[in-house]
């Protein structure tokens, strides 16, 4: 018997080994039929010996027998959720308490990627597995050990001689995208529904009451800190590194060490561009103190420790199939890919189209029609492809050809001279451009004018009826009767809407202008600087790259426009047909004040008379700063139906939240 159990440990030896050097470091010494040779002749003494069985042979990585339940247990050591911060100042507020707590001592910060997963604590004791819970509620979670044993890249012993006589590890468990899109294909062949992302196939199947199904699903581990620990000690973060590695865990390689906040931002911006190029999933970066005395000092909140905070890109992801390619030309002419997909819910929206950039990146990420595609949206951003997932391909995916002639107009295409982008060189005669720059200047945030949706602007300009700004001014009712399924009615409001909105002012006709790079916040600060359009037009570049905002390129791009013949055409036409190119006082000014005057004020969740565009435009009128993100400098929080993480960080914050009503009783004074 002796015999045995020496051979038993020695392939349960082998067999960790193996898995470490294959799932960890990707560095495997053995072939997949040597190492199925080990596993089998193992399972075979552990079937012949059953008293030599353990829970953490290697054996039991394809999953024991079914638990009837979980049970909740405490945690040793307290598992505290991390404030997010979402904009560089925010972490230059963060760095500052950290320096001000610790007195003018040298900080150097650790920077990880945050994976987006389960946070999971594992224990060992003398070297062995012994339990895994969820984080739960923070102070106790469910004991789901029987699935992280089915996890290949978490050590059931740990290796080395070096074993604590208790070692909590702090991770997350994830699962990479192509996994996920590997088990929805096998849940819609069993009817039933995918899952949505790799954070939520993880989570459930950590709550598989069947280890054997969980090991199905392949997920993986990244361990990143401590709980509790007995017989060690650890001064660093750095340290910590060396260590789990050495004990056989596996630490992602994607790091870096800063000795000031602005090497963190600097960091933190790089990857923010590169997220596509991981298999995983991550929604931003975890900045920690390095040092473990000093994180000591700095301690903890009711909620987060003070010494660590997350730096969150505002963007979900989702996995879906790209159909088809299409091209979109832009108002400035510019040939846009857009990738027809399989409708998938995204940003709790439903997601149908994403943008594809331009020719470089469908070459670069080599994405063709029928791949399997990541699509990306952040923030108010439309939604785009952020890479194809080569690994699914069937071999009938096709490579597009990107037209050589516009689409529309059949004009030569030309790229830009040192860009990357395609544009038609159709100008006026191309309706494609025509129809997006009268798109643009309808917007809510723009010219405002109702009852000009997309029909009618296809119907228009195909009709030949306007094929330029003034010409929307032209239009009479005779003219809206011609076009298809127009009534009387409705054609009167339409003229209506165009008369009204003559009265605008300044900013919202520079916003509508379809000026390169000039949107609502840029088209604000011009017609704040200057006041009327006169002053602007004959603003040199040294005079528009002195206002604080507009750098040089954007000012000589609005120099250029407005020394066009078109440029100056359209604002001739325009004075012409009446409309206003001055600016008032906003109302805050007009007002000698408002409540919400220099405030930051941050909307979320569904309001009822306000679209998200326009309630932001008010409060910039009323001199109100409109944030995307929720700190402590936030003034105000507007919420509305279905306010989701903003309410509870403004909550826990302690910032006012308004309902859509008060913000409204408010700014009425």
């Amino acid at each position: 018997m002796a015999k045995v159990q020496k051979r038993v440990d020695e392939l349960r030896r082998l067999l960790e080994h193996h898995n470490f050097k294959y799932y960890v470091e990707a560095m495997p010494e053995i072939s997949d039929r040597e190492f199925d040779r080990l596993m089998d002749e193992l399972r075979e003494l552990e079937t012949k010996h059953p008293e030599l069985a353990s829970a953490n042979s290697p054996t039991q990585r394809v999953g024991g027998a079914p638990i009837d339940g979980f049970r909740t247990v405490p945690h040793r050591a307290a598992m505290l959720s991390i404030d997010n911060t979402y904009k560089p100042e925010e972490l230059r507020e963060w760095d500052q308490r950290v320096r001000k707590t610790l007195k003018g001592e040298e900080v150097s910060y650790i920077v990880e990627l945050k994976i987006d997963g389960v946070a999971i604590s594992l224990a060992y004791e003398q070297g062995v597995f012994t339990l895994g819970t969820t984080r739960g509620d923070g102070e106790q979670g469910d004991d789901v050990t029987h699935n992280l044993r089915t996890v290949r890249d978490l050590p059931l012993h740990l290796q080395g001689k070096e074993s604590p006589e208790l070692l909590e590890v702090r991770g997350e468990i994830y699962m990479t995208r192509e996994d996920l899109v590997r088990n929805n294909v096998q849940r819609e062949k069993d009817g039933l529904e995918p899952y949505a992302n790799p954070r939520n196939l993880s989570a459930g199947s950590l709550k598989l009451l069947d280890p054997k199904l969980c090991a199905q699903r392949r997920l993986r581990l990244f361990a990143y800190g401590l709980g509790a620990v007995e017989g060690i000690d650890i001064k660093t973060h750095l340290e910590l590194f060396d260590r789990l590695k050495r004990w056989g865990f596996p630490v992602n390689p994607n790091w870096q060490e800063c000795k000031t906040i602005d090497e963190v931002i600097e960091y933190a911006q790089t990857w923010e561009k590169k997220l596509g190029e991981l298999p995983y999933e991550t929604d931003g970066l975890v900045i920690k103190v390095n040092d473990y005395d000093q994180r000591l000092r700095l301690g903890f909140t009711s909620k987060f420790p003070r010494w660590a905070t997350a730096y969150k890109f505002e963007q979900e992801q989702a996995i879906t199939k790209l159909k088809d390619i299409h091209i979109q030309v832009g108002k400035n002419g510019t040939l846009t890919p857009v990738a027809d997909l399989e409708m998938v819910h995204l940003a709790g929206t439903r997601v149908s189209y994403a943008s594809l950039h331009n020719a470089d990146f469908l070459r670069d990420k080599d994405i063709r029609i029928g791949d399997t595609v990541v699509v990306i949206k952040a923030g108010k951003i439309i939604p785009y492809v952020l890479r194809a997932e080569h690994g699914l391909r069937s071999g009938e995916e096709k490579a597009f050809e990107f037209p050589t002639h516009c689409p529309v107009c059949g004009s030569p295409v030309e790229r830009d001279k040192n860009g990357v982008f395609y544009r038609c060189t159709g100008g006026k005669k191309c309706t494609g451009q025509t129809k997006e720059i009268l798109r643009a200047y309808a917007k809510r945030n723009a010219m405002d004018i109702e009852g000009l949706g997309e029909k009618i602007i296809e119907q228009i300009v195909d009709s030949g009826l306007a094929t330029s700004i003034p010409e929307l001014y032209r239009l009479t009712l005779d003219d809206l009767l011609s076009l298809e399924r127009t009534g009387k009615k409705s054609a009167q409001n339409l003229l209506e809407g165009i008369e009204a909105s003559k009265s605008r002012g300044l900013s919202r006709v520079l916003t509508g202008l379809a000026i390169p790079h000039v949107g609502d916040s840029v088209a604000d600060l011009l017609a704040k600087e200057f006041g009327n359009i006169d002053d602007l037009m004959n603003a040199d570049v040294d005079r528009l790259n002195g206002i604080p905002g507009i750098g040089p390129i954007l000012a000589q791009t609005i120099h250029d426009y407005f020394k066009s013949e078109h440029g100056r055409q359209t604002i001739t036409e325009l004075r012409d047909l009446g409309l206003k190119l001055t600016e008032e006082k906003s109302l805050a000014q007009q007002k000698g004040g408002s409540p919400i005057l220099g405030k930051s004020v941050v909307v979320t969740g569904t309001l009822h008379k306000y679209g998200r565009e326009e309630i932001e435009t008010l409060i910039r009128s009323l001199g109100g700063k409109a944030s995307g993100s929720v700190s402590k400098n936030t003034d105000y929080l507007v919420a509305g139906e279905k306010a989701g993480s903003k309410l509870e960080k403004a909550k826990a914050l302690g910032v006012t939240v308004l309902t859509e009503e008060e913000f409204e009783q408010l700014v009425a004074g």
